[in-house]
C-alpha cells in the first residue's frame, strides 16, 4: 500500500516536471524556435486549433520562423492570431505564406524572461509541493486506520521527504540551466 502511495508521488511529480519543461519550451533564448507559437490557436472553421496543425511552421534561421498555412484561406485567420497572442512580433504575410522575423532580444527582455522562467520554476515546486502533501496525507490516514505501524508512518514521510527533495532539485537543475539559454548572447 505504502508503496504504490510512493510510485503515485513519484509519477506526479515528474507529470509536473514535464510540464515545465513544455512551459521552458515556450519561452524565447536568443536562437528563436517553433515551439514559441506552439500555444498560437487558429480559428479553423470556427475550431480554436493549434498552429502547427493548420500549416507547417519552419525556423528558417536564427531569427525568423517562416509559417506556410496548407489552405491558402488562412493566411489571414493565421495572421490575426499571431497579433493576438503577442510573442513581441508583427507577422508579414507575402500572399503565400507567413514570416515572423524576431530581433535579437535586448537585455532587458532576457531578464524578463529569466522572470517569467523563475515564475514557471516556483509554479512547479508548489506543485510538487502540493503532491507531497496529498502523498503525506494518505500516509497519515493509513496509520490513523492502523493499516500501517507509526514506525512505517515515519519511514514513508521520510521516504516521501526524499523524493521530494530530489524533484525538487531537478526543477533547480532545469531552472539554472535554462537561464544560462536565456542569457547566453
Amino acid at each position: 500500500m505504502v508503496n504504490e502511495i510512493f510510485e503515485h508521488t513519484k509519477e506526479h511529480m515528474n507529470k509536473s516536471l514535464e510540464a515545465l519543461k513544455r512551459d521552458f519550451a515556450s519561452l524565447r533564448t536568443g536562437k528563436v524556435t517553433t515551439n514559441i507559437v506552439d500555444n498560437i490557436k487558429v480559428d479553423y472553421y470556427g475550431t480554436p486549433t493549434p498552429l502547427n496543425q493548420v500549416g507547417s511552421v519552419i525556423a528558417t534561421d536564427a531569427t525568423t520562423i517562416s509559417i506556410t498555412p496548407w489552405e491558402k484561406n488562412l493566411l489571414s485567420d493565421i495572421e490575426r492570431a499571431i497579433q493576438e497572442a503577442n510573442i513581441g512580433v508583427n507577422p508579414n504575410n507575402d500572399g503565400d505564406f507567413i514570416k515572423l522575423f524576431f530581433p535579437p532580444m535586448t537585455s532587458e527582455q532576457r531578464q524578463e524572461i529569466v522572470k517569467q522562467a523563475k515564475a514557471m520554476a516556483e509554479n512547479a515546486r508548489v506543485a510538487i509541493r502540493n503532491i507531497r502533501k496529498d502523498a503525506n496525507n494518505k500516509i497519515k490516514k493509513l496509520e490513523k486506520d492502523k493499516e500501517i505501524s507509526e514506525d512505517e508512518s515515519k519511514r514513508a514521510h521520510d521516504e516521501i521527504q526524499k523524493i521530494t527533495d530530489d524533484h525538487i532539485g531537478m526543477v533547480d537543475e532545469l531552472f539554472k540551466a535554462k537561464e544560462a539559454d536565456i542569457l547566453k548572447v
